[in-house]
């Protein structure tokens, strides 16, 4: 049995704290947009080099508007629909990855329409590019000691504070390195090899769906839903969504055959 020790605030200045949560999506950002020039110079990333700064903005505003609307009507729409005032309460917690996806997909949209591309050419970048944020950001989830998982006997047990007296699996650690490294690999070797745009996003959707359903079955589901069927949380449905539309979209990639520069 283990034990978490990390701090969540890395320092202190008077009432201004540093966490290590907000770093690590700082950080993921920063090494997402690395990846973003690094698909600029193989001719992946469509645009100038310069427009990823752009982008990147547009992704931040659609991931947060995206990320708490999902959490606040799908996950817990019971307490905030007495309790409007908390809504834009973002520093209280409460934020959904599979609306944070949702929010980014629609930034991604209008960003390509307004420069004149086919959604496929800046998705499939941005899910090249996602990787290690999700990585960052399950770190900061397991720093904070939040989103833990269920109890267990394993030794890869935790005890998180917060979570009760009994180890627990670190869900947080199995989702940042199924979610975040190895379907970057994926991905990475997949947007070399295929012929058109929009199968990387499809390859996305698949591993990404399939991963998180498997790893949610060690994680502890939100207290305000549970399980549904006795059995299932609201995490797989979303994932089995998510799954289902990896094949409507690789089929609407391959009629609009938006042709792959890297393959001849």
């Amino acid at each position: 049995m283990n034990q978490a020790w990390i701090d969540p605030v890395i320092f202190s200045i008077g009432p201004l704290q540093v966490r290590w949560y907000g770093a690590m999506y700082v950080l993921g950002f920063i090494v997402g947009g690395a990846i973003l020039k690094y698909l600029s110079d193989k001719k992946f990333w469509p645009l100038p080099k310069e427009a990823i700064d752009k982008y990147v903005t547009w992704l931040i505003v659609g991931m947060f508007l995206g990320a708490r609307l999902f959490y606040v009507f799908l996950y817990n729409w019971e307490y905030y629909s007495v309790n409007l005032g908390d809504v834009l309460a973002v520093w209280k917690g409460g934020l959904s990855f599979h609306g944070a996806v949702f929010g980014m997909c629609i930034s991604t949209y209008f960003f390509a329409k307004k420069n004149n591309l086919h959604f496929f050419q800046i998705a499939d970048c941005l899910a090249v590019a996602g990787g290690p944020g999700l990585f960052f950001g399950r770190m900061g989830n397991f720093i904070n000691g939040e989103l833990y998982g269920r109890v267990t006997d394993s030794w890869a047990g935790i005890v998180f504070p917060g979570g009760g007296p009994f180890p627990r699996h670190p869900s947080q650690l199995y989702e940042g390195v199924l979610e975040g490294i190895v379907l970057f690999f994926i991905l990475f070797y997949v947007h070399k090899r295929q012929r058109f745009y929009g199968v990387v996003s499809a390859a996305f959707l698949l591993s990404y769906g399939t991963f998180r359903f498997i790893v949610e079955f060690f994680r502890e589901p939100d207290s305000q839903l549970g399980y549904y069927l006795g059995y299932f949380t609201m995490g797989q449905f979303l994932c089995v969504a998510m799954i289902i539309l990896s094949y409507f979209i690789f089929r609407w990639a391959k009629k609009a055959n938006v042709p792959n520069p890297l393959v001849s």
